[in-house]
C-alpha cells in the first residue's frame, strides 16, 4: 500500500461488520427514521468510506462553529467545509440529544445509524457569507443553503450499514482504500489528481501532460459525479468524453476515476477541501484551476472569486497539507504558432485564443461549430449527441398568476401553437386538471398548495428531460415553491417563467364563478389575492397582462419570446 497518509493521520472506515453490523441492522427497525436527500446520499457515502477523513459523522456544534469561523475542528484540525445533516424543524421537534436514529435512501434502504450528539439551528445566511463569502441568490451553493436546505442541523458519530448503491460506471467507483490499493497495484506512487464537472479539451490535455512531465508522475481524472452547478453536463455524457481523451494520454500513464461529490461551488474554500479528500484518496498532488470551483458570474456580470485566488488560497496551507498543490496554468492558443502557450508566455500584440465553457455551451445549443483548434472531434460529437440545439431541447413553460388572469387559456392557446409547429412533443399540465388527476386527496393549505406545485415540477422536469415540452398553467403563489421548481427544472433543461400579470380587478370582473366575491364575502378562506398572498415574481423570463392584447396576440408574444430565447427555430412558424 502506498505511504501517503489521509488527513488527520488514519484513513476513516465507519462501517460496521460481523456481530457490530448484524446488531446495527436490528436497532434500525426500531429506530426512528429519515430519507436522506439525493446531496445527503452524497455526503454520507464519503463520510462513511474515509473520504471525509478525518470526520466519523456529522460535525458537533462547536466543530460546525469553528469551521464556519475558522475553516477548523474545534481541535485545531484544518476542515474548511461543514458538513452535517439537515432535518425539517418537524423531525428535528421528534427527536433528541442522546437518541440513535436511522438514515435510509430514498428507496427505504438502511444507509447508517446516527447517534445524535448536537440538534441545532444554524445561521444559514452566516454560514453563507462565511463559506461562499455571498448571500447573492445567482450563487447556486449559497443559494441552495439559505432558501432550499432544511432549516435544523444534527450533529453526531456515524455507524455504516450499507454502502449506497450505484448501478452506473461500477469499473470507476472506487473507495479510498480500493484506489490506494490500486495505485499501489499499478506501482503507482506519485499520481496527480485533476478535479473536474466539465468536459475537457485539448489545453486540458496538454496543461496535465506537461504537469505529467514537470512531476514525472501518473494522472487521474478523478471526476464529481454527484451535485455540481445547475446546467452542468450531466456526468454520464462528461465520463464518456474523458474515455474518449485517454488515448491522447502516454499509454498506462492517466485513467479516469469517479468521486461521488456533492459540490457546493465553494471557490477557494471547496477548492482545499478537494485537495483533502484527494490526499485522503491516496494521490500525491492535486491540480488546482482559475476560479476552482466557482460558479461562474453573478448577477452584476463579475466572477465571485478572482480568476486564482483558489490557487493561492490553498497554497497558503500546503505546509498543512499531504498532497501537494499545483497550480494549472492558463493556456491560450496561438493561431499562427498553431499551438498553446502559457497567459504568461505571450509575445507583444499576439492574441492568444480561448473558449469558456459558458461559450463552449452556447455554441453547442445555438447549433455552432467547435473550432477544431479548441476540443477533439469524438468529444465534439459526443456533447452534439447528449446536448443537441436549445431549439432540440425540452423545456418548461411555467405560467404563473391569479386566478382569472388569463393564464389557463394563454397556456392552452401556447399549446395548441406548439403543436401546430411540431419540433416537439407538448404535454399541458393545468392546474385544475393535474388537482383532479394527481392531488385529489390535497386541501388548499400552504402545504398542500406547495406540495401540489412540486408534482407539477416533478412531472414537469421529467417531460423536459426527455426532450419534451411542457406548459403549466398553476397559480403557484409562493416564491419559495417557484423556486423549487425552477431547480428541479433546470437540473433537466430550460425553465420559462411566464407572470401572468392581469390586475386584480380584472381577475374579479372576470370571475364566473363567483368565488372572489366569496373570498371577499368570508364564505371562501385562503383565496390567493383577498386573504391569502400572491409573490410577484421578480425576475421572470416574461410578463404579460392579457387585459391588454388580445388572447390572439398574447399568444403571439409568448410564442416569439420562445423564439428569441432559442427555443423554437426562427424557421417554424404558425403563419
Amino acid at each position: 500500500m502506498q505511504s501517503h497518509p489521509a488527513h488527520g493521520g488514519a484513513l476513516i472506515d465507519l462501517y460496521a461488520q460481523g456481530d457490530n453490523l448484524q446488531q446495527a441492522k436490528a436497532r434500525a427497525r426500531d429506530n426512528r427514521s429519515w430519507d436522506l436527500t439525493n446531496k445527503q446520499m452524497l455526503d454520507i457515502e464519503l463520510l462513511l468510506n474515509g473520504g471525509f477523513s478525518p470526520l466519523t459523522g456529522y460535525l458537533s456544534q462547536a466543530d460546525y462553529d469553528s469551521v464556519v469561523q475558522q475553516l477548523r475542528l474545534s481541535d485545531g484540525t484544518l476542515w474548511p467545509m461543514p458538513i452535517n445533516l439537515d432535518v425539517t424543524q418537524a423531525f428535528a421537534d421528534e427527536i433528541a440529544v442522546g437518541e440513535e436514529i436511522t438514515l435510509r435512501d430514498p428507496e427505504g434502504v438502511v444507509i447508517a445509524n446516527l447517534s445524535v450528539t448536537d440538534i441545532w439551528v444554524p445561521d444559514r445566511e452566516l454560514e453563507a457569507k462565511q463559506v461562499f463569502g455571498t448571500t447573492d441568490g445567482s450563487h447556486p451553493g449559497a443559494d441552495y443553503l439559505i432558501n432550499c436546505s432544511n432549516p435544523v442541523y444534527v450533529g453526531g458519530s456515524l455507524t455504516g450499514v450499507t454502502p449506497p448503491l450505484h448501478y452506473d460506471f461500477a469499473q470507476y467507483r472506487k473507495d479510498p482504500r480500493a484506489m490506494r490499493q490500486h495505485f499501489a497495484d499499478l506501482g503507482w506512487d506519485k499520481v496527480i489528481a485533476f478535479q473536474t464537472r466539465n468536459p475537457i479539451h485539448k489545453a486540458h490535455v496538454i496543461m496535465m501532460k506537461r504537469l505529467m512531465g514537470a512531476e514525472q508522475a501518473n494522472l487521474v481524472i478523478h471526476t464529481a459525479v454527484g451535485k455540481t452547478k445547475p446546467g452542468d453536463i450531466d456526468h454520464y455524457c462528461r465520463v464518456r468524453c474523458y474515455e474518449k481523451i485517454l488515448p491522447y494520454f502516454p499509454d498506462g500513464m492517466a485513467e479516469v476515476e469517479i468521486l461521488p461529490l456533492a459540490m457546493r461551488m465553494g471557490g477557494p474554500r471547496e477548492a482545499l477541501w478537494q485537495a483533502i479528500i484527494r490526499q485522503n484518496y491516496g494521490f500525491s498532488h492535486f491540480i488546482v484551476g482559475r476560479d476552482h470551483a466557482g460558479p461562474g458570474r453573478n448577477n452584476l456580470g463579475g466572477l465571485f472569486y478572482g480568476a486564482t485566488e483558489a490557487q493561492e488560497f490553498v497554497s497558503n496551507y500546503q505546509d498543512e497539507l499531504g498532497i501537494r498543490i499545483l497550480k494549472a496554468p492558463f493556456l491560450r492558443y496561438v493561431a499562427d504558432r498553431g499551438e498553446f502557450v502559457e497567459e504568461s508566455q505571450l509575445l507583444s500584440g499576439e492574441a492568444g485564443l480561448y473558449i469558456s465553457g459558458a461559450e463552449l455551451k452556447q455554441l453547442l445549443v445555438e447549433g455552432k461549430d467547435v473550432p477544431q483548434w479548441f476540443a477533439y472531434p469524438q468529444v465534439v460529437e459526443e456533447l452534439n449527441r447528449t446536448m443537441p440545439p436549445r431549439h432540440k431541447q425540452g423545456f418548461t413553460l411555467f405560467f404563473t398568476g391569479l386566478s382569472g388572469s388569463g393564464k389557463s387559456t394563454l397556456a392552452n392557446g401556447v399549446m395548441v401553437k406548439l403543436r401546430e409547429l411540431g419540433s416537439r412533443k407538448v404535454s399541458l399540465l393545468d392546474g385544475d386538471v393535474v388537482r383532479k388527476n394527481l392531488s385529489s386527496e390535497l386541501t388548499f393549505s400552504k402545504e398542500h398548495r406547495d406540495l401540489n406545485i412540486q408534482r407539477i415540477g416533478y412531472v414537469a422536469s421529467e417531460i423536459t428531460r426527455n426532450g419534451g415540452v411542457a406548459v403549466c398553467a398553476p397559480i403557484a403563489p409562493y416564491a419559495e415553491t417557484r423556486r423549487t421548481v425552477r431547480n428541479m427544472i433546470e437540473e433537466e433543461g430550460v425553465f420559462v417563467e411566464v407572470h401572468v400579470a392581469t390586475p386584480l380587478e380584472v381577475c374579479e370582473a372576470r370571475d364566473r364563478k363567483g368565488l372572489y366575491a366569496m373570498a371577499r364575502a368570508g364564505k371562501i378562506k385562503g383565496f390567493t389575492g383577498i386573504d391569502d398572498p400572491y409573490d410577484v415574481p421578480e425576475h421572470p423570463e416574461m410578463r404579460i397582462d392579457t387585459s391588454q392584447f388580445s388572447m390572439t396576440d398574447a399568444v403571439s408574444q409568448v410564442i416569439n419570446r420562445l423564439r428569441d430565447m432559442g427555443l423554437l427555430e426562427t424557421s417554424e412558424t404558425s403563419d
